[in-house]
C-alpha cells in the first residue's frame, strides 16, 4: 500500500545552481523534509549524474528519474545505468522510463520514433528480467537481446515506473510497473488519470511533476508560463493528451496558428485558463493550497519544478518542513 502521507520531492538540478555546487542544497532539502529528489532528461543534464551525486551527498532522500527515454539508450546500457545507481543508493532508487517525444528521439537523437507503446512495454519486460539478475536471450517485438546478464548483483532491484499520458500507457503503467509518472496536467486532470492506474492495485504509485512559480504577479507568470507550456502543448503526444482531457476547443486556435507558422499568435491564443491549470502560481500559501488539490485527487508523490525568476531553494524553504 502507498503511505497515506504524500511524498514531496524537488527536481534536480536546481535552476541557476551549478551541478557541482549542489551538495549543501541537497542536504538542506533533506533537512527541510523533502523525501524525494527526481531528475529529468532532455537538452540539459542526463538523468543519472545529478542523482548519483545526490546519493553521495545525502543518504535519506529517494531518487528517481522522470524520465529516461526508452529509445535513446540501448536496453543493456539502460539496465547497467539503473543498476549502477541502485547500487549507489540501495533501496532508494526508482527508474522512471517512458517514450519521451518525437522531438527528443527523432530530431535530437536521429532515432526513429516508432511503436512507442510497444517499445516501452518491451523495455519493461527486459528490465524486470535483467535487474533481477536473469540471463536474457529474447526476441521482443521492438528489439532483441542476446545472451545478456547484468554484471551487477543487486540486493534489491529498483522500482520501475512508466511516464504515462493517455489510457493505453496508463494501463501499461498500472499493469506492468510500480506506478505512473504524470507531467503537464492539472489537479483536476489527476482525478481522470489516477483511477486508470489504480484499478490494477492500490499500491500503484502516482508521481506527478508539478510546475510551480510562487510569484503573486499573475500576468508576469502567465507570460512566462505561455512559453513554457507551449513548448509541450504543440508536441504531438502532449497535444493528443490534452485533447483527450477535453482541452481541444480551448487550444484549437493556438494549435492552428502554430501549424500555420505564426508562433507569436499561437502564444497569444493560449488561454489564461490553461496556463493557470497547468502551472501553480501565486503567493506561497495559494501555491500550497493548489498543490494540495493534486494530492487530494490521487497524487502520492509530488515532484516540484520551480519556474521563473524564483530561487528554487528559497521557494523550497516554504515547503514540507519549512512552511
Amino acid at each position: 500500500m502507498i503511505a497515506e502521507m504524500p511524498r514531496y520531492g524537488m527536481t534536480l538540478p536546481l535552476t541557476g545552481l551549478p551541478l557541482h555546487a549542489h551538495a549543501d542544497a541537497v542536504r538542506e532539502l533533506s533537512d527541510l523534509g523533502y523525501t524525494d529528489l527526481w531528475s529529468s532528461e532532455g537538452p540539459g543534464y542526463d538523468g543519472f549524474t545529478p542523482l548519483a551525486l545526490a546519493a553521495a551527498w545525502a543518504p535519506e532522500p529517494r531518487l528517481g528519474t522522470a524520465i529516461c527515454p526508452v529509445f535513446t539508450r540501448g536496453p543493456a546500457l539502460l539496465a547497467s545505468s539503473a543498476a549502477s545507481l541502485a547500487a549507489a543508493a540501495p533501496g532508494r532508487f526508482v527508474l522512471g522510463i517512458g517514450t519521451s517525444s518525437d522531438v527528443i528521439v527523432e530530431r535530437w537523437n536521429g532515432i526513429p520514433f516508432e511503436k512507442p507503446y510497444a517499445r516501452t512495454r518491451d523495455t519493461l519486460r527486459f528490465l524486470r528480467s535483467a535487474l533481477a539478475g536473469e540471463k536474457v536471450d529474447e526476441e521482443y517485438e521492438t528489439f532483441a537481446v542476446r545472451g545478456f546478464r547484468l554484471g551487477v548483483a543487486l540486493d534489491e532491484p529498483p522500482k520501475l515506473m512508466v511516464a504515462a499520458l493517455r489510457e493505453g500507457m496508463l494501463r501499461l503503467a498500472g499493469r506492468h510497473s510500480d506506478g505512473a509518472i504524470l507531467n503537464w496536467l492539472s489537479a483536476d486532470d489527476v482525478a481522470t488519470v489516477a483511477p486508470i492506474v489504480k484499478q490494477f492495485g492500490s499500491d500503484r504509485e502516482i508521481v506527478a511533476r508539478i510546475f510551480v512559480c510562487p510569484d503573486p504577479d499573475a500576468e508576469r507568470v502567465r507570460a512566462m508560463g505561455r512559453r513554457a507550456a507551449s513548448a509541450y502543448l504543440h508536441v504531438p503526444v502532449y497535444a493528443a493528451f490534452h485533447e483527450w482531457l477535453g482541452r481541444g476547443e480551448l487550444l484549437a486556435g493556438a494549435w492552428k496558428s502554430w501549424r500555420e507558422g505564426d508562433r507569436k499568435r499561437s502564444l497569444e491564443l493560449l488561454p489564461d485558463r490553461v496556463v493557470d491549470d497547468l502551472i501553480v502560481h501565486g503567493p506561497p500559501e495559494a501555491c500550497r493550497e493548489h498543490i494540495a488539490r493534486y494530492v487530494a485527487n490521487g497524487v502520492d508523490t509530488v515532484v516540484l519544478q520551480v519556474m521563473g525568476d524564483v530561487d528554487p531553494l528559497q521557494a523550497a524553504r516554504g515547503g514540507p518542513g519549512g512552511g
